[in-house]
């Protein structure tokens, strides 16, 4: 084991975690469609002087949410929503820039060894599978519609969890720090079933914030007008498209789901501190399990308060990761502590 590496891979996994949270900013001030071109090179520089901002501007001009959203806008409005891609874009470099240089110095230094090479060389691809991805969403709402498709703003999301997720196992392997919590090896598949409902929930989510599902019954919470459901919850045909394109019944979604995840992380939880009692993970896990839902109330009712809405983003990864750390402390089964 490497505590350099495992350093390394978490330094990674909080760079990704801010770049997560830059890029929630980005899409909640509808900054995302600000820059229509995609150099990865050059474009890490911002414009320079007053005839590139204007350069950048006329591009912009050309594009559909300027034409049918922000026709009128100033120069100087431009560069508030120019900034927020733009910074996006550049901590998306900068971490391939601090996940390859010092990869290939530990594989130089023969500090990752042969059968964790792939691995990790395989978390860089998806990195670049991930810049190419953001641009194919970025694209989707250059054409005639004036937003990107909240499918690939989804899987943009997804993309980069599943990113985090392998730079939090990877980093727990080379730490070699593990409590080992046997009594626990029982909820196992209770942990990785709670990771699904989180992933489930997070999808609807990047569903909900795509199609601007959020803004939709914050005056009646908990109620969806005179009810608990969405009176236009089956306006599309077929039935099943309402689930992923009709706004209302996308938000209703995601709230079932988040109770659902309520109610699982919970039951992880007090079943987990029943088998080994003063674990700090699981009450990490019960609390923000409360917080986060506090957070996703807040932001229906403040009609996605950008600062709300980013925290809750927030709190969703953070219980990602609580439960990537309480599965790499969850022995699987015939496997012993010398053998990890």
């Amino acid at each position: 084991m490497s505590k350099s590496v495992a350093a390394w891979l978490f330094i990674c996994a909080a760079l990704l975690f801010v770049t997560t949270q830059v890029g929630a900013i980005t899409r909640l001030t509808e900054s995302g469609l600000s820059m229509v071109e995609w150099k990865p090179v050059t474009g890490a520089l911002p414009p320079l002087n007053e005839q590139d901002w204007q350069h950048e501007f006329s591009l912009y001009q050309t594009s559909p949410q300027y034409q049918k959203v922000n026709a009128g806008m100033s120069l100087d409005d431009f560069k508030h929503i120019y900034f927020w891609e733009w910074l996006h874009r550049l901590l998306d470099r900068v971490l391939g820039v601090v996940y390859f240089i010092p990869f290939i110095w530990f594989w130089r230094t023969e500090k990752i060894s042969s059968t964790a090479r792939k691995p990790l060389a395989a978390i860089f691809l998806l990195g670049a599978a991930q810049g190419a991805l953001g641009w194919f969403m970025v694209k989707s709402g250059l054409v005639n519609r004036p937003a990107v498709s909240h499918y690939l703003l989804a899987a943009h999301l997804m993309l980069a969890l599943t990113i985090f997720c392998c730079l939090l196992r990877a980093g727990f392997i080379f730490s070699g720090v593990s409590t080992f919590l046997v009594k626990l090896a029982p909820m196992r598949n209770l942990v990785r079933v709670a990771v699904g409902f989180v992933a489930a929930t997070m999808i609807w989510g990047a569903f909900t914030a795509g199609l601007r599902a959020g803004v939709l019954y914050g005056d009646t919470f908990p109620m969806m007008g005179n009810h608990l459901w969405p009176g236009e919850i089956f306006n599309l045909s077929p039935a099943w498209l309402n689930f992923f394109e009709n706004a209302a019944t996308v938000q209703f979604t995601h709230r079932v789901l988040a109770v659902l995840t309520f109610c699982l992380l919970l039951t992880t939880a007090a079943r987990g501190l029943k088998l080994n009692p003063g674990s700090k993970l699981l009450m990490a896990l019960g609390t923000m399990a409360f917080v986060q839902v506090g957070l996703g109330i807040t932001t229906l009712v403040t009609h996605v308060n950008v600062a709300i809405a980013t925290l809750h983003q927030a709190g969703a990864i953070i219980i990602l990761a609580l439960l990537m750390a309480i599965l790499h402390n969850i022995p699987c089964k015939g496997e012993t502590h010398e053998s990890r």
